[in-house]
């Protein structure tokens, strides 16, 4: 059961309604979005029943929910959510993109990127601080140094940074950096980082994990939902199948399956599902024209010297390239690129 409050509803309806689904000997989890309260209810629904919950104040409906992943669910959002980022909205009336280096190396590097993204209509920088990587001898990131570059690159552009959190004793700093908290594929069944990431109060995107179903992605999303944060965007990076001519199979599919079954942004990451520079351009096409979101790509001044993911990475003419496809296919969808609807807003 989840009950809706109303966007008049105060501090103190939301505790009335806690302290009387407690007195029940249920649990009532707090979930704030950026337009309104949900309140997720566990224990006996029938014991609910009797409490006269629309009747309290500030409570706007009260619905049962069918599906397991009860806060980011259609049944209880009907309409697609946007979640906004510094400012920068994710969301079913646009198509963002985001745009940086996949490891943070050096001040000039990832400011170099950030300019490259930024000039081809990039609106939101990402950039790994944090980068857990198959081997133990592959590169691991910068940690706090990275951040602090990131902050400064911020400074520098304006543009909003996404970055990777892989501990959750690492969320408090990361958090104090970033503008988005990312969870990368590897820690998508993460449970205690994705609680601590929902108890932090920044926007989550959350890779779908490369051997994770849909419905355990959402049950991921719920894992950060349930802690109080609803400023989710789903991301689908590819998944691991039997096939080696990618890196990763993008299943494109997710996306609409994902938008149909939760209110929850979706995008997708064309960089680390194809894994090759000529596969990132095709692979966004087809992610526009299927209705995500946005994409996140892949940028590196020199990706001949990268320390992370060269052979995928975009150079200046391929993001422009990439951002002018994007430019001319989201008007076919009823939709703007984000950097040129800010622009004329």
């Amino acid at each position: 059961m989840v009950i809706v409050m109303g966007p008049e509803a105060t501090q103190g309806d939301v505790d009335a309604v806690v302290q009387i689904v407690g007195t029940a000997g249920g649990e009532a989890f707090v979930s704030r979005g950026i337009s309104r309260t949900i309140i997720g209810l566990v224990g006996d629904i029938e014991r609910f029943g009797t409490l006269n919950l629309r009747g309290m104040s500030g409570v706007a409906d009260v619905i049962k929910v069918s599906t397991a992943h009860k806060l980011v669910s259609r049944d209880n959002h009907p309409e697609r959510s946007t979640v906004r980022v510094g400012g920068v909205p994710i969301g079913p009336d646009t198509v963002t993109l985001i745009a940086g280096p996949c490891a943070v190396e050096t001040p000039q590097q990832t400011l170099e990127a950030a300019q490259m993204a930024k000039s081809a209509g990039a609106s939101l920088l990402r950039g790994g601080a944090y980068k857990p990587r198959t081997s133990p001898y592959a590169f691991q990131g910068l940690g706090e140094a990275g951040l602090r570059i990131l902050a400064d690159v911020r400074t520098e552009t304006g543009l909003p940074i996404v970055t990777e959190v892989v501990d959750a004793h690492d969320v408090e700093l990361v958090a104090s950096y970033a503008d988005m908290l990312q969870i990368g594929t590897r820690n998508a069944q993460n449970f205690a980082l994705l609680q601590a990431v929902g108890s932090i109060g920044k926007p989550v995107m959350l890779k779908r994990g490369m051997n994770a179903t849909i419905e355990e992605w959402l049950m991921a999303a719920e894992y950060i939902a349930q802690r109080g944060n609803l400023d989710i965007v789903l991301c689908e990076r590819g998944i691991r199948t039997f096939e080696t001519a990618t890196r990763n199979t993008l299943d494109i599919s997710a996306v609409p399956v994902a938008q149909r079954l939760s209110h929850l942004p979706v995008i997708v990451d064309p960089s680390h599902s194809g894994g090759r520079r000529d596969l990132v351009l095709p692979l966004t096409r087809a992610a526009v024209a299927i209705g995500a979101d946005g994409v996140i790509i892949d940028v590196h001044p020199h990706p001949e010297q990268a320390l992370c993911d060269g052979p995928q990475a975009l150079v200046d003419g391929d993001l422009r390239e990439l951002a002018r496809v994007m430019r001319q296919l989201s008007p076919l969808l009823g939709r703007t690129l984000v950097g040129d609807a800010l622009a004329t807003a």
